[in-house]
């Protein structure tokens, strides 16, 4: 059977966004001319804030005093689950040293970067759980300076539950700055003079291209866009948990895509039948987001065996998977593009967006093919390092000389050739000919 569409989005064309890239473009050139003048009249003139950028103790204070004794307690849940997955990561990378040849000696090293910028969106919602992704799991990896940054509103400030949960994972500066200024101003060093070596969280489309545009300068993350989530299930599965988990990820926004891949054309249709009331049940502003995302972007795909639901499913390579279906092992074993996998109906994606312990900033617009999310391995480099004596000197210094000159390189080979001369007076070696193919 062939796979039919009971749902296929038609989202509105769109022109090229020309004018998102201009407006970065000129707001980074004036911040890294002015630098921390025009990142406090942006935070003026889009945020509506005028207080100090630099978080001081007595905000922080404020932003705990501010909490309940029980939203505190569910931000350190949710910081406890989140580092506890990432020092596991931690401790499966490993340093090695190790003899290829007698003599020649390698290695790896893993060494954190000195300088983290954690952005942490703070429009529609207050996005706590970014905070400990980023910041939390940046604190396990060992960089030395954690810069947070995120926009400030008008008399309100920041959030107190994301201030709260910056300073409990870990951040040593926090900046109340969002947007394009927020990004350049961790690129830049701007309040603290430590540039960051990487940028990561997720943000909006402006944040999204100043990120892109500032690579090279910095590491990234992902430049991330809408979020998306997929389904698969099966007869089995449970229409209502399928369709308030299709909503419940809707709700990020009118632009983001949700999918679901079925075996069951009952299912299909079921969950068709129940969406617009699961929809109109929600909050306003989350009400808006579902209707459009699920209107332009969501599809219902009906396929014909699980093996054909994997090759829809890797053709999407979602940020966020589900498996509602049988046999959930045999699912884990051969999908292979996602962010973030969930398995069962008992695992939720919103378990792994707030607290479950996975990090939930992931690839998207199909970069689950190449790339996993944010881990504590983004970041740490892993360096290598060798260390040869002079009978390895010798057996290398040969070849290697020869492949240079193959190669066209001839100040290549005689950085083999002087050694070789000195360490062996007298010896003939096979060092090659330039341009030559050896003997």
């Amino acid at each position: 059977m062939p796979i039919v569409y009971l749902k296929q989005a038609h989202p509105p064309t769109q022109a090229v966004d020309t004018s998102t890239a201009a407006t970065v473009r000129g707001m980074l050139d004036a911040l890294a001319t002015d630098g921390e003048a025009v990142a406090r009249r942006y935070a003026r003139e889009l945020d509506g804030w005028q207080g100090d950028i630099v978080v001081g103790q007595e905000q922080f204070a404020q932003a705990e005093a501010a909490l309940s004794a029980g939203v505190k307690s569910d931000i350190r849940f949710a910081r406890d689950r989140v580092q506890d997955f990432a020092r596991r990561q931690r401790d499966s990378m490993q340093e090695f040293s190790a003899e290829l040849i007698p003599g020649l000696t390698v290695g790896q090293r893993l060494i954190p970067c000195n300088t983290a910028g954690c952005y942490v969106p703070g429009g529609r919602y207050a996005h706590a759980a970014s905070a400990i992704m980023s910041v939390g799991t940046a604190a396990v990896a060992g960089v030395k300076h954690i810069v947070a940054a995120t926009p400030a509103h008008k008399e309100a400030g920041i959030h107190p539950a994301i201030l709260y949960a910056m300073q409990l994972c870990g951040a040593h500066t926090v900046l109340a700055l969002g947007g394009v200024q927020g990004v350049a101003a961790l690129a830049y060093g701007l309040f603290t003079g430590k540039p960051a070596d990487i940028i990561v969280g997720p943000g909006n489309r402006f944040v999204a291209e100043a990120k892109r545009m500032l690579f090279g300068r910095v590491g990234i993350d992902v430049v991330a866009g809408p979020t998306e989530s997929a389904i698969i299930a099966d007869d089995s599965a449970d229409p209502a948990i399928v369709t308030a988990d299709l909503v419940g990820q809707a709700e990020h926004g009118p632009d983001s895509p949700v999918w679901l891949i079925t075996t069951s054309r009952e299912l299909g249709q079921k969950v068709l039948e129940l969406a617009p009331s699961f929809i109109a049940a929600l909050p306003d502003v989350a009400r808006h987001a579902a209707t459009a995302a699920w209107r332009d972007h969501a599809e219902v795909v009906l396929v014909d065996s699980r093996e054909e639901a994997v090759q829809v499913s890797d053709n999407y390579a979602c940020e966020h998977l589900q498996v509602m279906a049988r046999d959930l092992d045999w699912w884990l074993a051969n999908l292979g593009n996602y962010g973030s996998l969930f398995l069962g109906e008992e695992t939720t994606v919103a378990y792994g967006d707030k607290c479950s312990g996975p990090n939930h900033i992931l690839p998207t617009r199909g970069a689950a093919r190449y790339s996993g999310g944010l881990s504590v391995g983004k970041f740490i480099k892993t360096v290598t390092w060798q260390r040869l004596n002079r009978d390895a000197s010798r057996t290398v210094g040969q070849v290697a000389a020869r492949i240079s000159r193959l190669e066209g390189m001839e100040g290549h080979a005689r950085t083999g050739d002087v050694r070789l001369h000195k360490y062996f007076p007298g010896e003939q070696f096979d060092l090659g000919t330039l341009g030559g193919h050896g003997s």
